[in-house]
């Protein structure tokens, strides 16, 4: 039997989370056209009993950190680095390929490597084929496959080379099991993900979403969780003219939260206002940043 960890790195908006979605045949990871929308390591399980299973993460988006927010998703990219069986480095065909092998370079994998490079429908086969020939020649890279994650394209051939590289060994975790994160962190993660989808550029990343309480009753699921931003102005756009936006959130996320779980939902959503809490050690941690 073939076990082991595989974990997806790149450059923001590569795919990644579009990527361990299409893996899994399950949305575990949210996704949105901004960058940085990932904030934590998601492990997602791929089990075929008696011959694998696959432990794959999804990651953040390799940046310049910022603010301590921005530190503690590296630390969660360098957590995947040091643990990883076979690392699969992402690459958007129409990014600047030079400063992606840059960025592979820096990260001293020492594990075998498969470039993978994605969104290749948007591309003519040529610019693909050149794509794969120059990763191809780098010396971190074992393999290169190129796919289409949102098309679900050419994943078998993916999930073959994985599976050469991938060690022999027994399962990590019970084959049932889809992930090792508790159900309320993905409930939280589908409200952030409406914000993401409704809101500009600033909103999202200023805001964060803690879930304080996820009781289970007999007719449906219980869900009350904050949303966390940083300035009064924020607060007001969040709730919207006559609490028009905040309902608007809380109706799209608990519609996907049903569809998750498989029962009924009533979410009750709050916002609260902790200034600088992207900068705030002990903010972070109570907001699950570890």
């Amino acid at each position: 039997m073939k076990a082991g960890f595989v974990n997806i790195f790149g450059k923001p908006n590569a795919g990644k989370s579009t990527l361990l979605n299409a893996l899994l045949g399950e949305k575990l990871a949210i996704v949105s056209s901004k960058v940085q929308t990932t904030r934590h390591r998601i492990k997602g399980f791929l089990n075929k009993a008696g011959e694998y299973q696959i432990i794959f993460s999804d990651t953040p988006g390799i940046i310049e950190p910022k603010y301590k927010l921005h530190e503690k998703m590296m630390q969660s990219v360098k957590s995947a680095l040091e643990d990883a069986d076979v690392a699969l480095l992402l690459v958007d065909i129409k990014d600047n390929l030079e400063e992606c092998d840059t960025l592979f370079t820096s990260l001293k994998l020492k594990v075998p490597a498969i470039v993978v490079i994605n969104k290749t429908d948007a591309v003519r086969p040529a610019q693909a084929e050149a794509a794969k020939a120059f990763f191809a020649q780098q010396p971190y890279c074992k393999k290169v496959v190129a796919i289409a994650a949102l098309q679900q394209s050419n994943l078998q051939e993916l999930l073959d080379a994985i599976l050469d590289l991938l060690p022999d060994g027994d399962a990590f975790y019970n084959e049932e099991d889809l992930t090792d994160l508790p159900t309320k962190f993905f409930a939280g993660e589908m409200v952030r993900e409406k914000i993401y989808e409704l809101f500009g550029d600033e909103i999202p990343y200023h805001t964060t979403v803690l879930v304080n309480e996820f009781k289970e009753k007999e007719t449906l699921i219980k869900i009350q969780a904050d949303i966390i931003v940083q300035r009064e102005t924020q607060k007001v756009i969040l709730i919207g003219e006559g609490g028009k936006m905040i309902k608007k959130i809380g109706s799209l996320a608990r519609a996907d939260i049903e569809s998750f779980l498989q029962r009924k939902v009533f979410l009750e959503l709050f916002v609260k206002v902790r200034p600088r809490w992207r900068d705030n050690e002990l903010f972070l941690k109570e907001y699950g940043y570890h």
